[in-house]
Parts: C-alpha cells; sequence; structure tokens
C-alpha cells in the first residue's frame, strides 16, 4: 500500500509540473535596453563604493589616530 501510495503522489507533483510548464522551452531573455539599464546601475553602485571606502578609511585613521594622540597627550602632561 505504501509503494502505491508514493507511486501516485510521484506520478500527481510531475503532471502538476508538466501541466504549469506550459510547453514554452525558449526563454526571453533581456532586451539591450535592459541590459543597458542594469549594467548603468552596477555602474552607479561601483561609482559610489570607492568613495566610501576611501571615507571608511579615513575615518578610522582618524578615530585611531585620535586616540593616540590623546594616549600621548595624557603622558607628556603627567
Amino acid at each position: 500500500m505504501r509503494t502505491v501510495s508514493t507511486m501516485l503522489l510521484s506520478l500527481m507533483i510531475t503532471a502538476g509540473v508538466a501541466l504549469a510548464a506550459g510547453g514554452g522551452t525558449e526563454g526571453e531573455g533581456l532586451s539591450m535596453l535592459a541590459t543597458l539599464f542594469i549594467a548603468f546601475g552596477v555602474l552607479i553602485v561601483m561609482f559610489q563604493f570607492i568613495p566610501g571606502i576611501i571615507l571608511l578609511v579615513g575615518m578610522l585613521r582618524g578615530i585611531f589616530s585620535a586616540s593616540e594622540k590623546k594616549t600621548h597627550e595624557n603622558t607628556v602632561n603627567k
């Protein structure tokens, strides 16, 4: 009984997938305009990424140099 129910369940699943496929074997793909639009968006993100990294490095330098300067001032003043 278990084998029969497993077989019927697998047949129903594959039949459902086959019916939902609709017989369309061709892919549509992207048009040239859509590809250019996506490429333009990627370029915008990349050109904003470089200044962001430079800003992050500058902030980290400022944080660590300020703590070193503060430590140096505390030892000189004592």
